[in-house]
Parts: C-alpha cells; sequence; structure tokens
C-alpha cells in the first residue's frame, strides 16, 4: 500500500501528520478573513446575510455562528503566489478575496444544480433561504469578486480581471461537461474516457486553484511567465484534487468525508476510479459495467473498481499530477520559504477530506 493510498484509507490520520500545511492555511486565512468580511459587507444586508451562511458566521436570521467554510486552499494559494513572487502576503489578499468570493458562489450554484440539500452539516442556501434567494447571493458574490480587483492599482488590476475572466470560462465549461457527463452510456464509443475526465476537471476544479495562485503573482509584481507557472501547478493540483474526492466518494469514510458511504456510485457518477476501471481488460470491469447499466449494488461496484484497478488508476493518476505541479513550481524563479509552503498545500490537498 503507499503513502498516498493510506492516506485515502485513514484521511484523518493524514490530515494529523500535516502541522504544516495547517499553519500556513490558518496563516493565511487570518490575514485574508478581514478583507473578505469587508467585502461581504459592501453587499445588500440581506444578500450579506446568506454569504455570511455560506462561509459559517451567522445562521439564518444573522445570529452569529462559529461554523466552517472550509480549510481556505484557494485563499492560502493567493498569499503564497504573492510571496512566492518575492512580495508580502499582504499584496495577495485582494487575489484571496476574490477567489474566495468565487468558489463560495459556485458552491452556491453547484448545489442548486446538484439539489443537494446539505453542505458542511448544515442546510444548503437554497434549501435555508430559496432558490430564487440563493442565485440572487451567487450572483451577488461574483460580482463582488470582481469588483475587488478592479479597485486594485492598474495594470495588475486590469491583467487581474482578465486572468478571473479566463478562469471562470474554463470553470463553467467544466462544470458543463460534468453535467453532460451524466447522460453518456457507462460503455461504447460514447463513454466517457479518462481524457475528457481530465479536462473537466482541470476547468472545474483546477481552473480557480490556479487562477487564485497566479493572481496573488500578478499583484506581487510577478512576470506573466512566473504567474503562468504557477497557473499550470494549481491546474494539475486541482486534478489531483478531484481524482481524490473521486476516491474519498468511494471508499472514505462517512465520519471523516461527511458523505454516506459509496455515495458517488449510488448517485451514478462518472468519477475517474470507475472510469480507469471500466477501461481496463479485467474481467471485473465486464462485471461492473453490467451492475453500472442495471443499478446493481453499490457495494458490489465498489468491489468491482477495485478488482479492475479503477483505484490504483486513480492513485496513479493522482501522483502524475502531483509530480506536474511540483515541476512547474521548479521552473519558476520563485522565494524559497513560498515554494516549501506551496509544496505543503499540494501535499494536504492530495492527503486529506475536504
Amino acid at each position: 500500500m503507499t503513502a498516498l493510498d493510506s492516506a485515502v484509507r485513514e484521511p484523518a490520520r493524514a490530515l494529523a501528520a500535516a502541522p504544516h500545511a495547517h499553519q500556513v492555511l490558518s496563516r493565511c486565512r487570518s490575514l485574508a478573513r478581514p478583507a473578505l468580511r469587508e467585502a461581504v459587507e459592501r453587499s445588500h444586508p440581506w444578500v450579506a446575510e446568506m454569504a455570511g451562511y455560506s462561509f459559517g458566521w451567522c445562521g439564518i436570521g444573522g445570529a452569529p455562528a462559529t461554523g466552517s467554510s472550509g480549510k481556505g486552499l484557494r485563499q492560502a494559494l493567493a498569499v503564497l503566489g504573492a510571496e512566492a513572487a518575492g512580495a508580502s502576503g499582504r499584496a495577495g489578499v485582494p487575489a484571496a478575496v476574490a477567489v474566495e468570493l468565487v468558489h463560495a458562489f459556485s458552491l452556491l450554484h453547484d448545489d442548486i444544480m446538484d439539489g443537494d440539500p446539505v453542505r458542511r452539516g448544515r442546510a444548503t442556501v437554497w434549501k435555508a433561504y430559496g432558490t430564487g434567494a440563493a442565485v440572487l447571493a451567487g450572483d451577488a458574490l461574483f460580482a463582488l469578486a470582481v469588483e475587488t480587483l478592479a479597485r486594485q492599482p492598474l495594470p495588475a488590476g486590469a491583467d487581474a480581471v482578465r486572468m478571473l475572466s479566463g478562469a471562470l470560462g474554463d470553470l463553467v465549461r467544466g462544470q458543463a461537461d460534468d453535467l453532460l457527463f451524466a447522460d453518456r452510456p457507462w460503455t461504447g464509443p460514447e463513454r466517457v474516457r479518462p481524457e475528457a475526465y481530465r479536462t473537466m476537471a482541470e476547468g472545474k476544479t483546477g481552473a480557480l486553484l490556479g487562477c487564485a495562485a497566479a493572481l496573488g503573482a500578478v499583484l506581487g509584481g510577478a512576470s506573466a511567465g512566473t504567474a503562468a507557472a504557477l497557473d499550470r501547478a494549481g491546474r494539475h493540483l486541482g486534478i489531483a484534487f478531484q481524482v481524490v474526492d473521486d476516491m474519498l466518494g468511494v471508499w472514505g469514510d462517512p465520519s471523516v468525508t461527511g458523505k454516506p458511504v459509496h455515495g458517488d456510485l449510488r448517485e451514478r457518477k462518472k468519477t475517474f476510479p470507475v472510469l480507469a476501471a471500466l477501461g481496463s481488460p479485467a474481467p471485473a470491469a465486464r462485471r461492473l459495467a453490467a451492475v453500472l447499466e442495471q443499478g446493481g449494488d453499490p457495494a458490489e461496484a465498489a468491489e468491482l473498481v477495485e478488482a479492475a484497478g479503477g483505484r490504483a488508476a486513480a492513485l496513479r493518476e493522482t501522483g502524475r499530477q502531483v509530480a506536474a505541479a511540483e515541476s512547474a513550481l521548479a521552473g519558476a524563479p520563485l522565494a524559497a520559504g513560498a515554494v516549501r509552503d506551496l509544496r505543503a498545500l499540494v501535499e494536504f490537498a492530495v492527503r486529506r477530506d475536504l
């Protein structure tokens, strides 16, 4: 069993073994949080309440709460992007705010598209406030993100807005592909292949991770080449991140992931381990296709995915994407301390439950 496989089996142990990453995340969240709150408070009071609810700052009605909006990976990448360019982390705070607002906006709309009633142990915004209200709140967060970058001095501010717009276009394309995958067959010439999955994951997840690091670098005064290297690293990290999510969706511990056991298989999602398994010559692949096409037992499907090599293929894919991310970092003139912190976040992102 590889170290990564062990981490996927026991994500809580992997998290406990990553104090450096947690320190980096905590430092970057603390740096960005005041500006993030200030940005949200510029919005309409009702919209600000829904945004605060989505971030875990308040309950329905606005009463203060101590919930969590996640680990803040994107915020941290933005702050570290500025530091990698040799600037203070504070230079990357506007980028951290912008990408966190976009991430929250995408989650609000994703929950509506997927019909998810719960996120991080609480009712999703659309369940708590209504679908129309949640759409409005997501739109407001997106507008605040663009405004945050547009306020930055020229020419970096204009470059940052263009970069965010490009990443949003990729995110939409990735989300569209993900939704369309649901209607594609499990087998045959129209089936979803791993290379199509990589393109989808790069857009849906990797585009914003890459944009976060590159935006921080641009606001920190980096060259276009340095920003592009950070963007590439984030995109590879995003694919790895999505593949690990897929593994947790099949084999993760529900008490840690917060997801039902075999949830992705029950929902018949076309995840990387399943797609890789279906392309295998192993006899288990044929049985897996039959189980999926007939809507059979998810537990049996999980066993067949592993028997057909889907788990091993997902682990190899994660390793390849992490190596590509680290190669992109190694090929750019970045501040050594920031690179060390970025590598800690890469390790964290593939050995975690988010």
